[in-house]
């Protein structure tokens, strides 16, 4: 029988950190099936004291208290693989896929963390192959499993609506035209020729943000804010956390939302959680 499995995006911004300021309480609420956790910053142990009674999967990033993945669920995932790419590139603690069976469904999940970047210097360098890793990986992934999700901190605002300050932010990783243009070809036709905001020309690999089809075409909602100034209290974000869906499991949402605090003093991070809700199930 087919049935509603809640599915979790959230970088905790430290696991540790993130339960003494009220992580569980949330979590009780939620009511989650399944959580992809980035920016962990703890050993597997550490994620097992935080998280008690979920499965847990984790993949640590080389620097300790850096980055690091993570996915808990309510089952075990039947396979997990840590590898983004044969090619060098720097994916530890950044990149975890975790096949499960759903009621007799096979549906696969991944939780990622892409990096910050920053314009002129070796981060930038880091994040550009990371993200032609995942160009790489997303039509592999599609193919092999038709019901996939890739969640997380992606460290990229696609779209102006995905910025409050846009403008001011067309020159800074995040929203340079270049990274934008990936989300192109991420998120184009299957197949069909895709000419980026940057101007480059690709292959559309299909995938389905489904955040902004939820929302449509408006600002935001928005899952990060700056600490600087009153970002939180003026709604001043980022869209940069998201749910990208494989078309055969984009057609499967039953809602979705961003798990915003009410306050900028109740927050356990400085993101918000993406939830979605997917009928899985044979």
């Amino acid at each position: 029988m087919s049935r509603s499995v809640r599915i979790v995006s959230i970088n905790v911004n430290g696991i540790r950190a993130a339960v003494r300021n009220g992580m569980n309480d949330w979590l009780a609420e939620a009511d989650a099936d399944i959580l992809a956790i980035q920016e962990v910053r703890a050993t597997a142990d550490d994620l097992r004291t935080a998280l008690p009674g979920w499965e847990i999967v984790n993949d640590e990033a080389l620097a300790k208290g850096r980055a690091g993945v993570a996915i808990a669920s309510r089952v075990a995932p039947v396979e997990v693989r840590t590898s983004l790419s044969s090619d060098p590139v720097d994916s530890a603690g950044r990149w975890i896929e975790g096949d499960f069976d759903i009621d007799g469904e096979p549906v696969t999940v991944v939780s990622a963390y892409v990096h910050s970047g920053e314009v002129g210097t070796p981060k930038q360098e880091a994040k550009w192959g990371f993200l032609d890793a995942m160009e790489k990986r997303m039509p592999q992934l599609a193919a092999e499993h038709p019901l996939a999700l890739i969640m997380g901190d992606l460290n990229v605002g696609h779209r102006e609506l995905d910025i409050r300050n846009w403008k001011g932010n067309v020159k800074k990783a995040g929203f340079l035209p270049r990274e934008r243009g990936y989300f192109d070809r991420f998120l184009g036709e299957a197949g069909a020729t895709v000419t980026g905001v940057d101007g480059s020309v690709g292959t559309g690999l299909g995938w389905i943000d489904i955040g902004r089809r939820h929302a449509g075409e408006v600002d935001g909602p928005y899952t990060w804010w700056s600490s600087r100034g009153k970002a939180f209290d003026t709604d001043t974000g980022w869209r940069i956390d998201y749910h990208l869906a494989t078309p055969a499991l984009a057609e499967r949402v039953t809602d979705y939302r961003i798990g915003r605090a009410p306050s900028w003093d109740t927050r356990w991070s400085d993101h918000a959680p993406v939830v979605a809700d997917y009928t899985l199930g044979l």
